[in-house]
């Protein structure tokens, strides 16, 4: 695939459903067995493969799952690691929440003799 920042959302959708469309065709299923397989309607196996925008993922995922590919789907967006200084201060820990821009906390009044 070519590099994902230069490809429009479209043109990046037509590419995944030409995989699908191949994968599905090395495996010698119809789109209709493909459907029934993954829980889906043959329609959803159609706009997938043509690349229309208006599939929901959670078919995607099941025609995926029905494929054999989900074990891949890492590859689409692998797992984020903290960085070797958050690796560090977390110390083997994992983030619970992300954390706020704190204020400045005002230096308090230098004390000097005779005040209360």
């Amino acid at each position: 695939m070519a590099k994902s920042s230069v490809l429009a959302p479209e043109a990046l959708l037509q590419q995944l459903g030409g995989r699908l469309a191949r994968i599905r065709l090395d495996r010698n299923l119809t789109q209709a067995e493909l459907a029934e397989q993954a829980g889906v309607s043959k329609r959803t196996v159609e706009r997938l493969e043509s690349g229309a925008a208006a599939t929901h993922l959670s078919g995607f995922l099941r025609v995926c799952g029905a494929l054999g590919l989900l074990a891949r789907i890492d590859a689409l967006i692998p797992e984020p690691l903290p960085s070797p200084i958050a690796q560090v201060k977390l110390r083997g820990r994992q983030r619970q929440r992300a954390s706020s821009t704190r204020a400045p906390v005002p230096s308090p009044k230098k004390w000097e003799w005779g005040d209360r």
